[in-house]
């Protein structure tokens, strides 16, 4: 996501706030309510959808903080990042490993005490999943960085599950593998119109290592297996059919921008896949929920 331009500008506030990515982490916390939202629909304590909230965001903004850490000479790099706080010499990074030390360990205290150990241990798996296993090792390592990394991104609607059931129940695994499915055409379709800064910061993403034009082609095979994914919670009863005429509605249109990207170099229609990646992962969320939700109460409106 791009920062504001000139961090020169900013009062300390909004140098912590800019190191929690907050639309990035906007993103992790409604999927995570979703799963909250879904695990018991009518039914949920308000108190552990507000803790779990708290809880899981601060986590997620903790894992968010690490990463510019560790990020940091690699953001001076890229013009999409060298705004940030640390390239720019708002915060230092000690200052800033505190605060993201302080976020987790706040975070990870709401959840065991208000929520329950499971929702505690497996936010503090995806935030080592991110924060150390992708950011440190696997970002540097291989072009397949986002694929096996992409784990950790998936993991909120699970996180929002177990909280309120204290299980990890298989449907909650499979919004975990539509994130899955999601998270490599939405990365690669932003990091073709990067290639070049990526490039330029040594990172191996797959465009840089492969080249644009097999990325195209990785992210319309990608984008069939999300859209598989998808029609799973229809097909496992978990959802109904106004679920799954909205999520083939937003399945069409993501199709659409796959197949033309095949057909067209332009690097601007990679951003518009990127940008509408987004809409359509909140899109798919929200029909879950509405349909969930109609399932259970559709008949007393009427």
């Amino acid at each position: 996501m791009t920062t504001v331009a000139d961090s020169g500008n900013h009062t300390a506030w909004q140098e912590y706030y800019e190191l929690c990515k907050p639309r990035v982490v906007a993103l992790i916390v409604f999927t995570a309510i979703i799963g909250m939202l879904l695990a018991a629909p009518g039914a949920t304590p308000l108190g552990i959808v507000i803790a779990a909230t708290i809880g899981i965001g601060l986590m997620a903004a903790s894992a968010a903080a690490i990463n510019h850490v560790a990020d940091h000479r690699i953001d001076a790099l890229m013009a999409r990042t060298r705004h940030r706080p640390l390239p720019q010499g708002g915060l230092s990074r000690q200052r800033a490993l505190v605060f993201a030390l302080a976020l987790g360990a706040i975070g990870a205290a709401i959840l065991i005490v208000f929520v329950n150990v499971l929702t505690a241990v497996l936010t503090f798996a995806s935030l080592i999943g991110y924060a150390v296993i992708y950011t440190m090792y696997l970002k540097r390592a291989t072009p397949q960085n986002i694929v096996i990394g992409g784990a950790a991104g998936a993991a909120p609607p699970v996180l929002g599950w177990a909280a309120v059931t204290n299980t990890i129940d298989p449907h909650a695994l499979l919004l975990f593998l539509i994130i899955f499915a999601w998270t490599p055409p939405h990365f690669w379709a932003l990091a073709i119109y990067r290639r070049h800064e990526y490039a330029k910061a040594d990172v191996p993403m797959l465009p840089v290592t492969h080249g644009a034009e097999y990325t195209r082609f990785q992210i319309f095979l990608y984008t069939i297996l999300m859209v598989i994914a998808t029609i799973l919670p229809f097909v496992t009863y978990m959802s109904g059919p106004m679920y799954l005429g909205g999520a083939l509605a937003l399945d069409f249109v993501f199709l659409y921008f796959a197949i033309r990207m095949l057909m067209d170099d332009d690097d601007r229609l990679a951003y518009m896949t990127f940008k509408y990646s987004i809409v359509y992962l909140m899109g798919l969320f929200l029909l879950l929920f509405v349909d969930r939700y109609w399932q259970v109460y559709g008949d007393r409106l009427f």
